[in-house]
């Protein structure tokens, strides 16, 4: 993989990690055999460790999940040893994913294979915008100053604009999120605003948005799911 030579720093790419034919197999398998959540928007489906939307960790309470057939071919490793938590996600048109990092603690570097639709993904740190077109059968490496130091969203809308002014349309995509967790499970990299680590030492709590909902429910009266 290499590193795109672009602000933020530390993401690595390769494009072509899998065929054409080996992406349209797997989507096949993806609409076709796989049992995914009865709701509208972006839906998700996890193998290995749970990603907890409530902490943006590691669910404690469902046991871990052992990787299927489909998925084995497609695991990258680091140093030998591969992820603890993978995440696979559907993307229908127009939906997206609110800016956020996730959790300092919990997880060490992360990988991201994007299928289907492409996506322009938008990397944030106060009024600096980068956006990442994700290209269908891409690799992202997300590492040091991209993965602790930079939000990463994807805009709720059904089409993109590119730089050349060309709007393109969304289509159905996938992602499968690889997530190594951290050793030891700290983080020292002193980001008082975003490292759930660095809150801790200030004796400051991380603020949940679904933590926020509930607060407000209550006070509302009516209260709601956590959003996720």
């Amino acid at each position: 993989m290499l590193e795109l030579p672009i602000e933020p720093s530390g993401i690595f790419w390769q494009d072509n990690f899998i065929t054409p034919e080996h992406e349209r197999e797997l989507i096949n398998i993806f609409r076709n055999k796989l049992e995914w959540p009865d709701r509208t928007g972006r839906i998700s489906l996890h193998f290995g460790y749970t990603f907890d939307y409530k902490t943006f960790g590691v669910d404690p309470d469902i046991p871990f999940k052992p990787f299927p057939d489909w998925l084995q071919p497609l695991i990258p490793t680091r140093e030998g040893r591969p992820p603890e938590q993978v995440c696979l996600q559907h993307y229908p048109p127009g939906s997206g994913i609110p800016p956020h990092v996730d959790t300092h603690s919990a997880y060490d570097q992360l990988y991201a294979l994007s299928l289907g639709s492409p996506v322009t993904m938008q990397f944030q740190k106060g009024e600096q915008r980068v956006d990442v077109d994700l290209t269908p059968r891409s690799m992202m490496q997300m590492s040091g100053d991209s993965r602790l130091h930079w939000t990463h969203g994807i805009r709720k809308r059904k089409t993109d604009t590119l730089p050349d002014g060309t709007v393109r349309k969304r289509e159905d995509r996938w992602s499968i999120t690889y997530r190594w967790l951290r050793e030891g499970g700290e983080c020292d990299c002193g980001n008082e605003q975003l490292c759930d680590a660095a809150q801790k030492k200030l004796g400051v709590e991380k603020g949940y948005r679904w933590k926020q909902q509930q607060e407000e429910a209550n006070d509302s009266g009516t209260l709601q799911e956590p959003e996720v």
